[in-house]
């Protein structure tokens, strides 16, 4: 071999080595470099209860996915900020996720209140956000990369078998009570049309500014109008005020049946505070004891260890479960794709089903549930300071949908009361 055809052959070669030595660098960088996903979640006021039992499960699933290798060969990392469960937060913070710290994807914060403000934000931009346990809040604005992870639709989700129970059990007439913010108002709304077309008279109906904390004139008005059927939409610090006005005046004679949209029932401390008050209250639910999705049993083991460390509600089995399969939605999107392109990920998302450990999941044009799954509960033999009874089926009977009944309606409300 003459010199000049070594001369080549070793420039080949280091070339080639340089060219390894380069895309080993990148592969590198590219491992390095990690996929953001970033969102606000109350972690103080009156929503925290489940805002930081939530954030235990995204960890769980952060966790546990870059425990897999991450997706598209890169780790995850997870950033939350404390939007103090308040909408005035929430656009600066996303604000601050999008344009500082740079994230791929975005989750919505928990609730309706926080997240309505931020619709026009992601419309606008043109981002897929992932909801997390809103209601409505597409209903005008009509972004067709919004997908909610809550297993309901419209207000019937709530409402229609609430309504089908105490009509069963005899009821004609029914009273409102709702908060004035837009979750209750939506949602009362809603069933108020539900309930028309039923049949069903209203006799009373009373919107309460988000910061009353005495219900007992209410309560007494409630009692006045001899209602058969009371619907309440309130959020938690409403819910826990509103069963203990109740537990002290009494809902009156006439009620079959009370509760249906109250928000904070569901929650591990405030059912162990509220404790024998809560008997005989009918209301929405995602999930109780003894219902059965493939992992879910696996997943609540490992987060109520955790759920124990952070001092979190301990049982978690309202919101937490519902926000490990937003990551576990994410993932599969990501996976199938090979993409972080939101537009990608939202035509996913919108034209398959889902698996995750609260069901399979499938959308709508609207980017909720094709198929609700709420349930309808009522609480019965509970007694007062103590937690390890909300482990037990049978304490809260699942009497709506059919598929999934388990016991029915004590009625009147204060039969079922003791």
């Amino acid at each position: 071999m003459n010199g000049r055809f070594l001369r080549r052959a070793v420039l080949r070669v280091l070339g080639l080595g340089a060219a390894a030595a380069l895309a080993g660098t990148m592969a590198t960088a590219f491992a390095a470099n990690p996929i953001k996903i970033g969102m606000s979640m109350p972690q103080t006021g009156t929503l925290a209860g489940g805002g930081k039992a939530a954030l235990v499960a995204l960890r769980m699933w952060v966790d546990d996915v870059n425990a897999r290798g991450g997706l598209l060969g890169r780790q995850v990392e997870f950033i939350a900020y404390d939007d103090q469960s308040s909408a005035a937060t929430t656009p600066g913070i996303y604000t601050k996720l999008l344009e500082v710290d740079k994230v791929d994807l975005i989750i919505a914060p928990y609730a309706t209140v926080p997240t309505a403000p931020l619709m026009p934000l992601v419309k606008e931009r043109g981002l897929l956000l992932m909801g997390n346990f809103s209601f409505q809040v597409n209903h005008t604005v009509k972004h067709d990369m919004w997908f909610n992870n809550a297993p309901w639709n419209d207000a019937s989700s709530w409402s229609d078998g609430f309504f089908a129970l105490g009509k069963k059990a005899g009821g004609k007439t029914v009273a409102f009570l709702a908060s004035d913010q837009e979750f209750a108002q939506n949602l009362a709304n809603g069933a108020k049309g539900v309930a028309k077309k039923m049949g069903l008279k209203t006799v009373y109906e009373q919107n309460y500014p988000p910061s009353t904390v005495d219900f007992s004139s209410m309560v007494r008005a409630i009692r006045a109008s001899k209602a058969d059927i009371v619907f309440v939409a309130s959020y938690p610090n409403d819910s826990v005020a509103i069963v203990r006005a109740v537990r002290e005046i009494g809902a009156g004679d006439s009620v079959k049946i009370i509760g249906g949209g109250m928000v904070g029932l569901q929650f591990t401390p405030i059912m162990e505070s509220l404790g024998s008050a809560l008997n005989g209250f009918v209301n929405f639910n995602t999930y109780v004891p003894g219902m059965k999705y493939p992992g879910i049993d696996a997943y609540f083991k490992r987060y109520q260890e955790r759920a124990v460390e952070a001092k979190v509600d301990p049982r978690g089995y309202y919101l937490p479960p519902y926000n490990y399969a937003i990551g576990q939605m994410l993932e599969q999107a990501i996976t199938a794709t090979k993409s972080l392109d939101h537009k990608k990920l939202a035509a996913y998302l919108r034209t398959h089903e889902m698996n995750t450990i609260v069901g399979p999941i499938r959308y709508d044009a609207t980017g909720e549930r094709a198929k609700p799954s709420v349930i309808q509960i009522q609480f019965r033999g509970i007694v007062d300071k103590n937690l390890d009874q909300f482990r037990q089926p049978g304490k809260q009977v699942v009497l709506d949908p059919a598929s999934m009944k388990t016991g029915e309606l004590i009625a009147p409300f204060d039969k079922a009361r003791k």
